[in-house]
């Protein structure tokens, strides 16, 4: 590069760089810092090391919480990868394919709950599902299934699993566009000379574009990793800070606004509150370490 313009790179990489810093790489090593304090009697900062991890994964009420809302992220970003991954993958799929009319229009519908806000996705299935005038129960008798119904967002045993298809419902609209993007960027000519050898249209899917598109399916898999452990807005809006029944519905997003702010007659923890989301954030930095090492590397070999 022309030693003569690199004021000018320097020029326009600086806005972005300063905003970064500013916004996102000074509040995240402040964290850190600040996950290493503890507060003394009078109120003011010392500095205790790892006291604040220790007592979150050893103390038994506090490892009880952590342990319990890690477990409940997990089991909602398995939801999500095992149904609304592949529903995405399949509606990107079917879009995808020759001769779909008004593929356009149904591209818009499934990606439209996506750009709604979390508070009206969360109060308009709130309503549906409401034992008391939610419309949930009259639907299910009309196919005979009414004896099914039960208050799904009210028992510990469902309220998990009914709060993570909420999300489903929103957001398949991303995986969806993401993958679809992928399948019509692979080569006609690839698949017309397989359609010419015989192959038929699954033949095609499972053998041609489905190689072709891992590293696209890497990448919604990594995304929805860090997407899920940042979750919060949702469960908050349905459930509230507690995260009820009975902290069924707690992930590590609602357990760190607890702390950190403090929620009913939990007093808020500055020092503590950092402390777990500095766990959130080595949660997230191990799980993409591990898709990178395990996975990037062997998906490179495909692609093309």
């Amino acid at each position: 590069m022309d030693k003569g313009k690199t004021w000018q790179l320097w020029v326009f990489l600086a806005p972005a760089f300063l905003i970064y810093a500013i916004f996102s790489a000074w509040p995240l090593l402040d964290t850190l810092r600040l996950g290493l304090y503890s507060p003394a009697e009078d109120g003011s900062l010392f500095f205790s090391g790892f006291q604040n991890y220790l007592v979150i994964l050893n103390d038994p009420q506090w490892s009880a919480s952590f342990w319990n809302a890690m477990l409940n992220n997990f089991k909602f970003f398995a939801i999500h990868m095992l149904v609304q991954n592949p529903i995405g993958l399949m509606l990107a799929a079917l879009l995808s394919l020759k001769g779909v009319r008004f593929s356009a229009g149904y591209r818009t519908l499934f990606f439209l709950p996506t750009l709604l806000s979390v508070v009206i996705v969360g109060f308009i299935w709130q309503v549906i599902l409401s034992p008391l005038w939610g419309v949930s129960e009259s639907l299910l008798g009309i196919v005979g299934c009414q004896d099914w119904f039960e208050p799904w967002l009210g028992l510990e045993t469902t309220a998990l699993n009914t709060l993570s298809l909420m999300s489903v419902w929103q957001y398949v609209g991303i995986p969806m566009m993401l993958i679809y993007a992928a399948m019509i960027a692979v080569p006609e000519d690839i698949i017309e000379a397989a359609v010419v050898e015989g192959a038929g249209p699954w033949r095609v899917f499972w053998e041609i574009r489905l190689p072709l598109i891992w590293p696209t399916l890497g990448l919604v898999t990594i995304l929805t990793f860090v997407a899920n452990f940042n979750a919060f807005d949702l469960i908050y809006t349905v459930k509230g800070g507690l995260a009820g029944p009975n902290y069924s519905t707690d992930i590590l997003g609602t357990l760190f606004y607890r702390t950190f702010f403090g929620y009913q007659s939990q007093v808020a923890s500055p020092t503590m509150g950092a402390a777990v989301a500095t766990l959130m954030f080595l949660v997230i930095l191990l799980g993409i370490g591990a898709y990178f090492i395990l996975v990037q590397s062997r998906l490179k070999r495909y692609a093309i």
